[in-house]
């Protein structure tokens, strides 16, 4: 655990952040008047989960799927 006042806090923000980073420190708390008021914490990271395909399998197109596009293009007097 470190604690730092404002002032070195805005000076060293870069050297703190990589202190988080490295695990040289697990929380870093600024104070201010020498009572600390912010926690810094590393955002933990997440799992990134399987978004493309997801749905596969869990619903079937209709074969009229795509029957409305001529009359649609006929609406905007448009030629697909």
């Amino acid at each position: 655990m470190t604690q730092v006042n404002m002032l070195e806090a805005k000076t060293d923000l870069s050297r703190l952040v990589r202190m988080l980073e490295t695990k040289q420190e697990e929380v870093i708390y600024l104070a201010r008047n020498g009572k600390a008021v912010v926690q810094m914490t590393l955002i933990p990271q997440r799992s990134v989960s399987k978004r493309i395909g997801i749905a596969e399998g869990k619903f079937t197109v209709p074969d009229d799927f795509d029957s409305w596009d001529q009359e649609v293009e006929e609406m905007f007097g448009g030629e697909l």
